[in-house]
């Protein structure tokens, strides 16, 4: 990584490699630079020296708006956690209350400068794909707004190179191999059941989210987080401006894996009883599902073809349950117990 430190040049410059492909990471303002590096550095992304050929995403993060005004003429849509997305040609505008996020194919970035309408013609297949992010105040310390455009902007850009996000644990089953996707909303005991299964011995991804991709047919599944975030872990734990957070290579025996093929699927809620529930859930089941926790599988709509057909393959290559979670998993070993008894 390459930090400097002057005035007239950006903060900080990184490379990054994921899934084979290169992101070039920028950041201009000074106060910015460290809270970027932080975020990143806790996402599975393989920090790398300068390539020999340019970078395919490039992802630019400014300190404040500089006067930029999104287009009247945009369709827009409300989006979950408070955004609104406005599109044009190729890419789209995301605001939040404190930042703005612009995603385009460089050549449609350079025709939206010149013409205000953003209609360019899409570049050739090397052009790359271009994010700023602009801050109305430049945060002081992680908070949930930076980490969720930033997130927004990195996971924006995989998706037009097949790698599409989906907010989802992973773990591995110990006697099979098979990878099993335990997939809910915040608070839907999501990251308890992946803490309590990787105490067990379970090979792990992520707690919360996923890089899934096709390889030849079959969907696979990739970590994208690599630290653990729960409300409340005795011990473990520390502040990363809005979670408590751990690293789990200091806590857990098991061992992280970077890929795995999904067998299993866990759609997860909390039942507010004693005892859980594992009820089989349908194909047509599973793919409504999934497209509800996947809600830039249609937002996005320049890939929305490409990634609904990924939660169609998904939904036919795993058997799907939902998990109606009760407080029996988080007595010790119960979790594993329960998961080796359905998942055969």
């Amino acid at each position: 990584m390459e930090v400097i430190k002057v005035f007239d040049r950006p903060a900080s410059r990184s490379f990054y490699t994921v899934a084979g492909r290169f992101l070039f990471v920028e950041t201009v303002d000074l106060r910015l630079a460290p809270l970027v590096q932080q975020l990143f550095a806790g996402w599975q992304l393989s920090p790398v020296s300068p390539p020999q050929r340019e970078a395919e995403i490039e992802i630019r993060f400014f300190g404040e708006q500089c006067g930029l005004e999104i287009p009247s003429h945009l369709d827009q849509f409300e989006v979950a956690d408070g955004g609104r997305c406005y599109t044009f040609a190729s890419g789209y505008y995301l605001q939040f209350g404190n930042s703005l996020m612009r995603l385009a194919q460089e050549s449609v970035v350079r025709d939206e400068n010149r013409s205000g309408r953003g209609q360019a013609k899409r570049g050739p297949a090397h052009t790359p794909v271009r994010v700023d992010v602009w801050f109305k105040q430049a945060p002081q310390v992680v908070d949930a707004e930076l980490a969720r455009v930033t997130s927004f902007a990195v996971c924006a850009t995989l998706r037009r190179f097949g790698l599409f996000d989906l907010h989802s644990a992973g773990v591995v089953e110990p006697e099979s191999g098979a990878g099993v996707l335990i997939i809910g909303p915040s608070g839907s005991g999501k990251s308890t059941l992946t803490f309590q299964l990787a105490t067990a011995g379970w090979s792990y991804l992520s707690d919360d989210e996923v890089l899934l991709s096709i390889d030849e047919g079959t969907v696979e599944a990739r970590g994208f987080r690599s630290f653990f975030a729960m409300r409340e872990l005795a011990g473990t734990s520390q502040r990363f401006g809005f979670k408590n957070v751990f690293e789990p290579a200091g806590v857990f025996s098991s061992r992280r894996v970077s890929e795995v093929v999904p067998r299993w699927v866990l759609l997860t809620s909390i039942s507010g009883t004693k005892e859980t529930r594992f009820v089989p859930l349908s194909q047509a089941e599973t793919m409504t599902r999934l497209i509800r926790a996947c809600p830039w599988a249609t937002y996005d709509t320049s890939v929305a073809g490409a990634n609904l057909d990924l939660l169609s393959k998904l939904a036919r290559q795993v058997k799907a349950f939902a998990l109606d979670a009760g407080t029996d998993l988080l007595e010790p070993t119960r979790a594993a117990e329960l998961m080796s008894r359905h998942l055969r």
